[in-house]
Order: structure tokens, then C-alpha cells, then sequence
């Protein structure tokens, strides 16, 4: 797993909030769950550069930043402003988070398998104009 330093790839293009396409971001109440889920996902054959893990105050320090102008000018017609709002709040009571590289469906089922073994709080899949709940 490899510690995260946010890249301007994983922004919006308009209003430069957190967006990492072909990402998927899930966060745990408990670290220890979030690192076994990680760990898995490489014992599993996920290439460790494809596996971030986020501690709360990464979450807050690199990714809480990006939405303070995500609506100006203007609000945005998406959800990322409103998703990351929901991290901040997670991290905000020290949940950790896990972003990993899921480029197609095959890819976020098999990080969800893995996820489902554990109490998870929120499971986010972003694609081109779409994030979904996973």
C-alpha cells in the first residue's frame, strides 16, 4: 500500500474537488480493518501502487481543501462537493479510507467482496461524470 499525496489527475477538471477517475474510495470506522482490506486486496493480486491508504487526517489535510471553491463561481451540477463533504465528516470522527485503482465492474466487485467482510461507512466508485455507490 502506498501512502497518498493528492495528483492533480485525481481533481476535477471544473471546480478542482476531489475526483480520482478510475478510483474507488471506501472508509472504515477502524484502521486495523481498513489495512486488512488492503492487504488482501495485494495478497489477491492488486498491484500495491493501485492500493492508497488514508488516515483521517490525510483525508482531511489533502482532500477536505479541494471543495472550499468547488462551487465558485458557480454551484456545482455534480455530487463530488457533496461526496468529499461526507469523507470530511467521516474523517472528521477518524474513520481511514482506502482509494484503489478499479478501472472496470470487475475491479470494484472484487475490492466490495473484500470490503463486505468488514464494517465499512461509505463505498465510492469514480467513473467518467458518474460516482457510484458501491
Amino acid at each position: 500500500m502506498k501512502n497518498f499525496t493528492l495528483e492533480p489527475g485525481m481533481r476535477a477538471t471544473i471546480g478542482g474537488a476531489f475526483y480520482p477517475t478510475g478510483y474507488s474510495m471506501v472508509m472504515f470506522p477502524d484502521a486495523e480493518d481498513a489495512q486488512r482490506v488492503g492487504r488482501g486486496l495485494i495478497e489477491q493480486g492488486t498491484i500495491g501502487d493501485d492500493v492508497y491508504l488514508l488516515p483521517a487526517q490525510t483525508v482531511l489535510s489533502q482532500i477536505t481543501p479541494t471543495v472550499e471553491t468547488a462551487d465558485d463561481p458557480l454551484p456545482s451540477a455534480g455530487t463530488e462537493g457533496a461526496t468529499v463533504r461526507a469523507y470530511t465528516k467521516l474523517a472528521r470522527e477518524g474513520h481511514t479510507a482506502l482509494l484503489v485503482k478499479t478501472e472496470d465492474s470487475e475491479a470494484a466487485e472484487q475490492l466490495m467482496v473484500l470490503v463486505r467482510t468488514v464494517p465499512y461507512s461509505i463505498a465510492q466508485r469514480y467513473r467518467t461524470l458518474v460516482i457510484e455507490d458501491l
